[in-house]
């Protein structure tokens, strides 16, 4: 069997695992996230080896969406790192057999304080799941190796139960973009969501302006003087027309035209598709690449008049 067969194998039996999973939910899952609610502490998850490396990112992941969460190592749990618990915080244990002996010896701990324990168990008939208040059933057929042996689908099913979970405890928040935002300030996504095309656009100065009379020698000078890789076609009130880009003047060079009567109006687009100066960079992103043709420069107008132009490069330097 080739490598590329291996690999297609085993996203068809992960993704078939994780259909399985989907089908088993019940209402403990919605019982579960109005726990989570009613506690006005953060979330512990807790976890060990491959599991631990799981509750770590759904860690991250709640934190990234509005649910306050910590990771806790089972095995150093019980040496002083209890320290992160507060009583009343709801508890996510990820383990596949649902017997680690670390996670067993804390919970009584957990159970005492009043916080609800929520299990994403390998094993519904295991010492945890009969401990725990809240049980996500995360077994899987076996595992994506040829051994089974190695924690490849069921680490992938407790990695989308968490997932599950923290965008369903998004939406009970109401967590919005501006909330996305604010916990991703050094990001792209952040810088995407707080960034205006106003904060990162070339000013008019900057950007190659031409009339629609004028020749292609001066479209030409016009571009390389202002090299943004785009000119902005306008009238004599700044009002946009137009756009050429380079790739526009490279097509018209495959097409054997006489260039000395060629004249911007022959090449421009007319009324391309622009931004307002006050739109977010996703807004800008999203016209831009979610298309079947992308675009890499938009011009910038408020109320017709151009302001500027914007570069998918602009966006993403920096």
């Amino acid at each position: 069997m080739s490598h590329l067969q291996i690999a297609k194998n085993v996203l068809r039996f992960e993704s078939e695992q994780m259909l399985k999973t989907m089908e088993k939910l019940d209402d403990t899952f919605d019982d579960a996230v109005q726990a989570i609610l009613a506690a006005k502490g953060k979330i512990v998850v807790c976890g060990i080896g491959k599991s631990g490396a799981v509750a770590q990112k759904i860690t991250a992941t709640l934190c990234s969406t509005g649910t306050p969460a910590v990771f806790l190592h089972a095995a150093e749990a019980a040496h002083g790192d209890l320290g992160v618990y507060a009583d009343g915080d709801p508890i996510l244990m990820i383990s596949k057999s649902g017997t680690t002996e670390e996670m067993l010896r804390i919970i009584p701990f957990f159970k005492q304080a009043n916080s609800p324990v929520i299990a994403i168990v390998g094993n519904l008939n295991s010492p945890i799941a009969r401990n725990a208040n809240f049980v996500f059933d995360g077994t899987v057929d076996k595992e994506a190796d040829a051994l089974n042996l190695a924690p490849t689908a069921s680490t992938t099913v407790a990695l989308a139960l968490g997932d599950a979970l923290a965008v369903a405890l998004m939406h009970a928040r109401g967590f919005t973009e501006k909330d996305f935002a604010r916990f991703h300030p050094g990001g792209q996504l952040g810088k995407n969501l707080l960034l205006k095309v106003e904060d990162v656009m070339h000013e008019l100065h900057e950007v190659a302006l031409v009339s629609e009379k004028h020749t292609f020698r001066e479209l030409i000078i016009a571009m390389t003087q202002k090299n943004l890789g785009a000119a902005c076609v306008v009238d004599e009130k700044n009002k946009l027309i137009g756009l050429i880009t380079d790739g526009d003047v490279r097509r018209s060079l495959l097409h054997g035209t006489d260039f000395n009567t060629l004249t911007v109006s022959n090449i421009m687009t007319r009324n391309p598709i622009a931004i307002s100066m006050f739109a977010t960079l996703k807004e800008a992103v999203d016209m831009m690449e979610n298309r079947s043709s992308q675009l890499s420069v938009l011009p910038v107008v408020q109320n017709e008049i151009c302001m500027g132009l914007i570069r998918i490069h602009d966006i993403y330097q920096g």
